[in-house]
């Protein structure tokens, strides 16, 4: 395969053996940027993916978007010749990326050190709920619980109301930004220093969100706070949240610096307020955050979002109206953006998915082809690359193990 053609990663090989989001999601990253990404799914049953809504019809329609660019193999890998055919996979394979609990493949004689013997320059990636070490390591994890033991479900929503978890599988998502981080991360590794010897990488699913709550950790271990729950980007910077327009629409600001709201009250005409105590630093503005709430609120409420929008941008204050999936669908910078592709569907003839991101300029991924009915290319990779026979995936598959 020619060099780049399809992304950075042309030429890249991976078996993805993880089911639901997170490990894959970071294997689909992969796969836009050009890796060629074997999924392996259970015979007649395939990655529980397949039956999680939104549904339309009989049709799950996460499966689109977060399965594209791969390939579908059936293969029971807890049976021995399914163990036997992994293996075999493994020797043409630089990323395994597996999100079993911990300790299951090596139940099944599947684990690194017997893999490596296959192909020792093999890089495992490893995700789990907490980890392959500590006490909790066989505890069962989802993203929603994890979340939860992260940190970050505690200090989302209302002070007098209970903690409020993220509507959607946040926590998998960034987990999948992680897995495909450190995928490369260990493959540059490996190539760059023309180590002998793959590696593992593992994290729990946990760690991806904690490792962005740094300010949790530093404000309790100097100043013995432990923040509660609050709405918006509380405590951070002033001003900062959620504002109504005179046409009833809302929209999002925040002065994350002291120059941002140096053009917000130039915006406003109320350059008086650099010259007031109470205002003129971010440290000041918190202290006195009602008041400056206020003053904002009060002043936004007298524009349309039109008015609003064209005011500030021509101030450079960052403001942006809060959009549903209507607005985004029909707003012209997605658009421009390509944020927003059609991919062939088997059923449902054309589905919209997100786009592929980030953009190269000499390498850019691509959606080549969709996501895949279960085992679709058990002929193509185990008949075509392994070179078992028709009548050998026949017997394989009446034994159930494809």
């Amino acid at each position: 395969m020619e060099k780049g053609k399809y992304g950075p990663l042309t030429g890249v090989n991976i078996l993805d053996i993880s089911t639901m989001i997170a490990a894959p999601f970071g294997a689909t990253l992969l796969a836009d940027l050009g890796a060629e990404v074997t999924k392996i799914e259970l015979p007649n049953k395939g990655d529980t993916l397949r039956t999680v809504g939104p549904w339309k019809g009989n049709e799950p329609l996460r499966w689109p978007g977060l399965a594209r660019n791969k390939k579908s193999v059936t293969l029971d890998i807890r049976k021995e010749e399914g163990k036997e055919i992994l293996k075999k996979l493994i020797k043409n394979t630089d990323i395994l990326i597996e999100n079993f609990r911990p300790g299951t493949l090596e139940k099944w004689g599947l684990g690194y050190e017997e893999l490596k013997k296959a192909n020792p320059k093999l890089i495992m990636v490893r995700i789990s709920g907490y980890g392959q070490t500590g006490p909790y390591r066989e505890k069962a994890g989802f993203g929603t619980p994890c979340t939860a033991f992260s940190g970050h479900t505690y200090i989302q929503g209302y002070p007098d109301r209970p903690p409020v978890s993220p509507s959607y599988s946040l926590l998998d998502y960034i987990t999948g930004v992680y897995t495909a981080f450190a995928a490369v991360s260990a493959l540059y590794y490996r190539d760059k220093t023309d180590d002998p010897e793959g590696q593992v990488v593992e994290m729990g699913l946990y760690e991806s969100i904690f490792r962005m709550l740094e300010f949790l950790v530093a404000e309790y271990d100097q100043n013995g706070i432990v923040r509660e729950r609050t709405p918006g980007l509380a405590g951070h910077s002033s001003p900062a949240g959620t504002y109504e327009t005179k046409d009833g629409k809302y929209v999002v600001l925040v002065c994350s610096t002291d120059s941002t709201f140096n053009r917000l009250v130039e915006a406003m005409e109320r350059t008086d307020m650099l010259e007031d105590e109470r205002y003129y630093t971010n440290s000041q503005r918190l202290k006195h955050d009602d008041e400056v709430q206020k003053i904002v609120s009060d002043w936004i409420r007298q524009f349309t979002l039109k008015e609003l929008q064209e005011k500030l941008d021509l101030y450079g204050v960052p403001v942006s109206p809060i959009l549903s999936i209507k607005d985004i669908f029909e707003n012209e910078h997605y658009q421009a953006r390509k944020n927003i592709v059609e991919v062939e569907h088997p059923r449902l003839g054309k589905v919209k998915v997100p786009g592929v991101v980030p953009n190269f300029s000499k390498t850019p991924g691509t959606i080549r082809y969709r996501a895949p009915e279960l085992g679709e290319h058990n002929e193509e990779i185990l008949g075509g690359k392994l070179g078992l026979s028709k009548q050998e995936l026949a017997e394989l598959k009446e034994k159930g193990v494809i």
